[in-house]
């Protein structure tokens, strides 16, 4: 029998460190986080505790999840082709655009203005509890913040890419842009990192069991947004970075913590 590993609050935080080789910021939530509840909590439909790959994730508390910011499906009334992920920085939500004119909307949490992807690219791969490495770029930009991580972080409860990762690529060449999950949850419906699409792990989850590689991702300009939805155009704030410690991920207590994911599908 598999064992299960429930999250902690360590590792419950290490996950929150929001980073992408495209030099998204670590940062941490500035909210305490809440310890896995019992199974008599009541969740909204399809945030509740999850368990994926040898983990228990912890349910996702109503308070993050008000107005707009959770999943939804029904008619799509956008731009983009059947077949696409459309993602609106602007009102942060991500579409899946199906070949049937519907849609399922999630909210995710954005760059900060102005270090945000544009136009379009190619969801080329994507990976469950993927690791993550700095690229040699962040090291030499940000030493202070990556040099700790040059050797990187494996895929589990320390990766930053949280439960999963689509990798995205233009004209054949990786954009070092990533979608991917996250749990520092007050992140999302918000701006604060350097470039990064984050999710709700639940919703990159349920995403990714939707799809296939290769796929469109189109990044809609301000212009596009205001058209599309001028209701939701610039729905949220913009968070500062804060900087989780190396020890909080490398140290022996997150190391103890943590055990590699287990794929049922392998």
């Amino acid at each position: 029998m598999t064992s299960v590993t429930n999250v902690s609050r360590r590792t419950f935080a290490a996950m929150a460190l929001a980073s992408t080789a495209a030099a998204c910021a670590p940062r941490v939530p500035s909210v305490e986080i809440e310890p896995l509840v019992s199974r008599e909590a009541s969740f909204i439909d399809g945030y509740g505790p999850l368990a994926d790959s040898g983990y228990v994730l912890p349910g996702i508390p109503s308070k993050y999840l008000q107005g707009v910011n959770r999943r939804r499906s029904g008619i799509y009334n956008g731009e983009a082709a059947p077949n696409t992920l459309d993602v609106d920085p602007y009102a942060k939500f991500l579409y899946h655009v199906r070949e049937d004119g519907t849609t399922t909307r999630y909210p995710v949490g954005v760059g900060r203005a102005g270090r945000s992807i544009r136009g379009s690219t190619t969801m080329k791969f994507m990976r469950k509890w993927p690791g993550w490495t700095p690229t040699q770029n962040m090291l030499r930009t940000e030493p202070e913040v990556y040099g700790d991580f040059r050797a990187g972080i494996p895929g589990g409860l320390r990766s930053p890419l949280g439960a999963r990762a689509l990798y995205l690529f233009r004209g054949g060449r990786d954009t070092h842009y990533r979608i991917h999950g996250t749990n520092d949850l007050e992140s999302i419906g918000n701006s604060g990192s350097a470039g990064c699409i984050r999710m709700f792990n639940q919703d990159v989850i349920h995403l990714y069991d939707q799809i296939e590689a290769p796929m469109q991702v189109v990044i809609r300009s301000p212009e596009e947004s205001l058209r599309v939805d001028p209701e939701n155009f610039g729905r949220g704030i913009e968070l500062p970075p804060k900087i989780i410690s190396a020890e909080e991920l490398l140290g022996p207590e997150a190391e103890a913590s943590d055990r590699p994911p287990v794929f049922d599908d392998v």
